[in-house]
């Protein structure tokens, strides 16, 4: 697969399991037993037709169209997340329709109160959501293709709105497993990326709070064992069970997302991974066919894909 495909695999995997899950957000596991989600649908929790995504996904974007241009710059993305959030720039329709308290604080930070990027983000054990596992992608597929420091560009993004050390490993154990599967395409490769992350991860105290991953049982963990909150812990658990207990991305996708709660949230970090896993191919194509803006995406992955293959050629 080339470079273009797989940023496209990635990206969009996650756009499409984000705009899944939207119509359903806050709904209760027990609700969607009854009426589970089977489809990319419209309306429902925010009232918008089918194919709209999340400000996951836009936060994504806005932190791609930044490290497309082959640097970081951790100004123009905090800029970026303030267009967002502000002008409703990088949403599917215009409008910011949702954010995380972490998330407004920190883009405030910046905005408001003109602090440096890396110290906008929050520290207490308080802030430790999801909103900087489910923007850290772009930053996985850079750190890929480009060289650099790829931990500390990690910990670094993350900090950008989620500072304390728990969202840090979080999103640092997402990125080994996005880049294990990135190079190997297959769920060996997920096992394998978690035993590198706890080897990897050893020394670090918050690691521990994610030590049901690397347990010798935690795929057969019973469905009303794994949380859909928006702890960043119980999303990226979530996540990672709902790719290594189904065989497709779609029934990764609708299995993530009727787990309720934060629905699009811990379908679009699955989708993140069932992208990479399945490829291009693998995501039904209705649901791309549906999806809004779908063709500023795919041009904003090409231009990123052109810029860091030239970037490795020359």
């Amino acid at each position: 697969m080339d470079i273009e495909n797989k940023i496209k695999s990635v990206i969009l995997g996650h756009a499409a399991a984000d705009a899944v899950g939207v119509p359903a957000e806050f709904r209760s596991r027990t609700e969607l037993d009854k009426h589970p989600v089977t489809d990319m649908r419209g309306y429902g929790t925010y009232n918008l037709p089918g194919g709209c995504w999340s400000g996951d996904t836009s936060m994504t974007l806005a932190a791609l169209d930044s490290l497309a241009s082959g640097r970081v710059d951790y100004d123009e993305i905090m800029s970026n997340f303030g267009k967002w959030y502000h002008d409703g720039e990088y949403t599917p329709a215009g409008v910011m329709f949702d954010i995380g308290g972490t998330c407004r604080q920190a883009i405030l930070n910046y905005t408001r109160y003109n602090k440096k990027p890396l110290e906008c983000g929050l520290k207490d054990a308080h802030s430790n959501g999801n909103g900087s596992l489910m923007r850290i992608l772009p930053f996985v597929l850079y750190s890929d293709f480009m060289p650099c420091q790829r931990l500390e560009l990690i910990r670094e993004a993350s900090m950008l709105t989620h500072a304390h050390p728990r969202a840090q490993i979080g999103c640092l154990i997402y990125s080994i497993l996005v880049t294990h599967l990135l190079h190997w395409q297959s769920k060996a490769a997920i096992a394998h990326g978690l035993a590198h992350a706890m080897q990897l991860l050893q020394n670090e105290p918050e690691a521990e709070f994610y030590h049901r991953m690397f347990a010798p049982d935690y795929l057969w963990l019973e469905r009303e064992r794994i949380r859909s909150s928006g702890y960043v812990v119980d999303t990226l658990e979530a996540a990672v069970w709902c790719v290594m207990t189904t065989d497709s991305y779609e029934e990764c996708v609708l299995k993530a997302v009727n787990l309720g709660e934060d629905t699009d949230t811990t379908a679009a970090v699955a989708g993140g991974l069932a992208g990479t896993l399945y490829g291009l191919e693998g995501i039904p194509q209705e649901w791309l066919a549906e999806l809004k803006r779908r063709k500023w995406i795919e041009e904003m992955c090409g231009r990123a894909a052109k810029t860091w293959q030239n970037a490795v050629l020359y």
